[in-house]
C-alpha cells in the first residue's frame, strides 16, 4: 500500500516506517521536525517537512502521497507540558488531528491507524487493564488523546473511514537502525542508560512508597519492532476499533534498573525521590483483544531484549541522532 506516516521522524514512527517499507508498502513521511530528526527518517522513504498550520498543507502530502492508508504519530507528547501549556496540545493533537481527518475524507483514504496512549484512562480501577474500563484522564495530554479517539469513531460513523486506534503502554527498546532520541528526555530506560554512558552520575526514583513489591511504581514494557508489527497488521482491510498494546507484564522502576545494570555490566547509582503527583502505582495493559482480532503477538516481550537493543543503540550512537 502507499503510506502515508505523520511523525515518521520521531521515535515509534521512524521504526514503524521502517518496518512498513520492511514488509513491502511503499511509504511517505511527513513531520514538521519540531520533535523529530530528519536523519531518522528511513532512506528508501521519502520526505515532505510538513507545516501543519499552513491551510491545505496536510490534504496536499495525503495527495502528493497517494495514500491508501495513513498512519498518525505525530503528537505533542509530555504529560508534564501538557499541564503547563494545554493550548499547544489541544492545537496539535486535536486541531491539527481534524485537518488531517478532513485531508483523509478529501483524499479517499481508506484506512486510518492512530497512534494513542494509556493515559486515556487516567488511574485504572482495575489492572490488567482492559479496552473496557472508563476512560477518565488527569491531563490534557490524554484528554486530547480522548477527544481524537471520539473524532475518529465518528468519522467511521459519518464518512465510513476504517480506523484503528492503539491505546500505547511504555514503549521500549529500539531496531538496529533507529532509537529513541527525545529533545526532552522522559522515559526511564533511556535515562537510566544515560549512567553506563557517562553523560549523567545517577538516575532518579519518584516514589519508594507505593504499594508495590519494591514500593516504586510499576509499569507494562512493550518493544518498539513489536509495536510496528501491529501497525501493519492493522492495514489488513475489516480490521476497525481500540485496542490496548502491551505485554501484560509489569516491571518496577528498581526492576528496569537492575535489568539495565545487568545488559551494560555497569553499576548504576539512584537517588530517591518524592513521588510525583498523579503517578498510578500500577499500569499493566490486557493486550488479549489485540493478540485475538489481530493476530498479533509480541516477539520480544522480555524486559532484557527491550534494554539489550536501547544499550546497543545508545552506544552506537551516545549523542542520539545529529538532527
Amino acid at each position: 500500500m502507499n503510506v502515508l506516516v505523520t511523525g515518521g521522524a520521531g521515535y515509534i514512527g521512524s521504526v514503524c516506517t521502517e518496518e512498513l517499507l520492511n514488509a513491502g508498502h511503499a511509504v511517505t513521511v511527513y513531520d514538521n521536525l519540531t520533535e523529530g530528526h530528519r536523519s531518522a527518517v528511513d532512506s528508501r522513504a521519502r520526505f515532505i517537512l510538513g507545516r501543519p498550520e499552513v491551510e491545505g498543507d496536510l490534504l496536499k502530502a495525503v495527495r502528493e502521497a497517494q495514500s491508501e492508508a495513513i498512519l498518525h504519530f505525530a503528537a505533542s507528547a509530555l504529560v508534564g507540558e501538557s499541564m503547563a501549556n494545554p493550548g499547544k496540545y489541544f492545537q496539535n493533537n486535536v486541531v491539527n488531528g481534524l485537518a488531517l481527518l478532513n485531508a483523509a475524507v478529501a483524499a479517499g483514504v481508506r484506512k486510518f491507524v492512530f497512534s494513542s496512549t494509556c493515559a486515556t484512562y487516567g488511574p485504572p480501577e482495575k489492572v490488567p487493564m482492559t479496552e473496557e474500563l472508563p476512560q477518565r484522564p488527569i491531563n490534557p495530554y490524554g484528554e486530547s488523546k480522548l477527544m481524537f479517539e471520539r473524532m475518529l469513531h465518528w468519522y467511521h460513523e459519518i464518512h465510513g473511514l476504517e480506523f484503528v486506534a492503539f491505546r500505547y503502554f511504555n514503549a521500549a527498546g529500539a531496531s538496529e537502525q533507529f532509537g529513541e532520541h527525545h529533545r526532552t528526555e522522559t522515559h526511564l530506560i533511556p535515562n537510566v542508560l544515560k549512567v553506563p554512558l557517562g553523560q549523567a552520575k545517577q538516575c532518579e526514583i519518584y516514589g519508594t512508597d507505593y504499594p508495590t513489591p519494591d514500593g516504586t511504581c510499576i509499569r507494562d514494557y512493550i518493544h518498539v519492532v513489536d509495536l510496528a508489527q501491529a501497525h501493519i497488521l492493522a492495514l489488513a482491510p475489516g480490521k476497525q476499533g481500540f485496542y490496548n498494546l502491551g505485554n501484560g507484564d509489569g516491571y518496577s522502576v528498581r526492576q528496569v534498573i537492575q535489568t539495565c545494570e545487568q545488559v551494560t555490566g555497569c553499576r548504576i547509582p539512584a537517588v530517591e525521590k518524592p513521588r510525583r503527583p498523579g503517578d498510578p502505582p500500577r499500569l499493566v495493559a490486557s493486550a488479549e483483544k489485540a493478540m485475538r482480532e489481530l493476530g498479533w503477538k509480541p516477539k520480544f516481550p522480555r524486559l532484557q531484549e527491550m534494554v539489550a537493543t536501547a544499550w546497543a543503540w545508545h552506544r552506537k550512537h551516545p549523542q542520539g541522532y545529529p538532527d
